[in-house]
């Protein structure tokens, strides 16, 4: 692989850094001020490129539930 460009470097940072405090992608653009869409327009270019992008974490979206009777 080829040296990332500081952009392609700024925005894998972020998609490392979301997934090492495993936030969901929406979560972590609002926390930082970023813009969803461009986070993941990046992260599906980085792919494209080649590069080795983090696993996404995402968030259970159903929880398990115990009825008392």
């Amino acid at each position: 692989m080829t040296e990332l460009t500081s952009t392609q470097a700024f925005w894998l940072g972020h998609l490392f850094h979301a997934s090492s405090r495993q936030l969901a992608l929406s979560e972590y653009a609002e926390e930082q001020g970023l813009d969803l869409a461009s986070l993941l327009a990046w992260e599906q270019r980085l792919v494209v490129q080649e590069v080795s992008v983090p696993l996404r974490h995402r968030p259970l979206r159903f929880v398990a539930v115990e009825v008392a009777r």
